[in-house]
């Protein structure tokens, strides 16, 4: 993208670049630490179509080594233009050379090109980055896994085919972690944690 015009796109991010980056940074790993509990992430303005909870993951994870992946909706001049300023991140057309994905509800129906980690280096696995109408008024799931006690019930409005991805894409320590974000609140969903259908586990 030529800077000289980019720059008519840029907008300020965090009010304060360096403690609010902290505070988001620490409330997306509460989230990841307690799968299935809503956490406030409210430190960023919205940004065109990107929620402030959305916003906020962006600023808080991306970086000049973390090539990102945009799906349509978010893939515009001023979205590029100021994730690439604040962020320095590279955005990538192939989603297997991301280690981050900006998705809506309507790229969830396959995952299949997102790198999932390999057994010696799962860590290099793809991160989702999802953004949803609201966290709540889908079918309740219940969670089980490390972070949990017992079990979660969480109702994230995903049709089942997200699921069924996700348990394609998951062979512990490989996997999919993933962030749900809605207005100014993210829940978190590591690859460890197990999601159950009724008595059928789903992912």
């Amino acid at each position: 993208m030529d800077l000289l015009h980019s720059s008519a796109w840029l907008q300020p991010a965090f009010n304060d670049p360096v403690l609010d980056a902290q505070v988001s940074f620490r409330a997306a790993l509460k989230a990841l630490a307690e799968p299935g509990l809503a956490q406030p992430l409210d430190r960023a303005l919205a940004l065109q179509t990107l929620q402030p909870a959305t916003y906020a993951l962006c600023l808080a994870f991306l970086d000049a080594d973390t090539p990102l992946w945009l799906a349509p909706r978010f893939d515009t001049p001023a979205i590029r233009a100021n994730l690439t300023f604040h962020c320095g991140c590279p955005i990538v057309a192939e989603r297997e050379l991301a280690l981050f994905a900006l998705l809506d509800e309507g790229e969830l129906h396959d995952l299949s090109d997102f790198d999932n980690g390999s057994e010696r280096y799962p860590d290099q696995s793809c991160t989702l980055l999802v953004q949803l109408a609201a966290l709540d008024g889908g079918a309740p799931l219940r969670w089980r896994g490390p972070g949990i006690k017992d079990v979660r019930s969480v109702s994230l409005p995903l049709a089942n085919r997200f699921w069924q991805q996700r348990s394609a894409r998951s062979a512990f320590p490989r996997g999919l972690d993933a962030f749900f974000a809605a207005g100014v609140q993210v829940i978190g969903l590591p690859r460890s944690t197990r999601v159950l259908i009724d008595a059928e586990e789903a992912a």
